[in-house]
């Protein structure tokens, strides 16, 4: 349901942030003393919750990483880590999922990986999906892209492909 984020006091935003909001980050932030299960059901852990069973095995799947689930983070790749990271957003089943240059540190093959993941979120598991990006080519893998200017919307596409983004941030001066 709708909520007015000016109302809530702190304590609410904390839990709103938890419980109905995922993030992915250019940086994993995966903690180094915790396996890849661990770091992916930390969120449901630090809410006192369990995971669906159903679900978390739909999302474990979907990242391709069951025989990688005992390991730590620095035994894992950058794209791993990522993967770990996109499914501790997916697997307390947010309202929606905030992606910011989720492919940034990573290179071309292993952010497409990434992507296409993102991209089955949306496809196969129903996720709603807001990503941020400066990159075209990931850009064009979405419904709708928004193009923002000075803190505000100043264009929009559906179903673009890389060429047609890039042309109009060349057009808006970007």
């Amino acid at each position: 349901g709708d909520v007015e984020l000016g109302s809530l006091s702190e304590r609410d935003l904390t839990l709103l942030r938890r419980d109905r909001i995922g993030f992915v980050f250019q940086s994993y932030n995966l903690l180094p003393t915790l396996t890849a299960r661990e770091n992916l059901t930390l969120p449901l852990d630090l809410a006192g919750t369990k995971p669906d069973p159903a679900w978390l095995v739909d999302v474990i799947e979907s990242v391709g990483l069951q025989d990688r689930l005992g390991h730590r983070p620095d035994e894992l790749s950058g794209g791993q880590q990522q993967r770990v990271a996109v499914a501790r957003a997916l697997v307390g089943r947010p309202e929606i999922v905030f992606a910011d240059e989720p492919t940034g540190n990573l290179d071309s093959v292993t952010g497409g990986e990434v992507l296409d993941f993102l991209r089955s979120a949306v496809d196969d598991l129903g996720q709603t999906l807001v990503l941020v990006t400066h990159d075209a080519s990931a850009a064009a893998r979405a419904d709708r892209v928004l193009f923002l200017g000075d803190g505000r919307i100043v264009d929009e596409m559906v179903d673009p492909d890389a060429d047609a983004i890039f042309d109009r941030v060349r057009e808006l001066g970007g």
